[in-house]
């Protein structure tokens, strides 16, 4: 008999984008900044890598 499994598909996608800032913080803050301004937009072009995790479509969820 087949069972039925959830499968949960995480893409990661990367960019490196050159900011001109103060120090490392100010750095992460602006670029934050523009990527929620939809400013650094990432693409499929931008793909890294999925990751693919089953479990028992039946199982309990644990939720934090």
């Amino acid at each position: 008999m087949m069972k039925e499994f959830e499968v949960e598909i995480t893409e990661t996608l990367a960019k490196k984008v050159v900011i001109k800032a103060k120090n490392k913080e100010e750095a992460c803050k602006i670029a934050r900044t523009a990527y929620e301004n939809c400013e650094i937009v990432l693409s499929a072009e931008n793909f890294v890598c999925a990751d693919f995790k089953a479990t028992i479509a039946d199982e309990p969820k644990t939720e934090i």
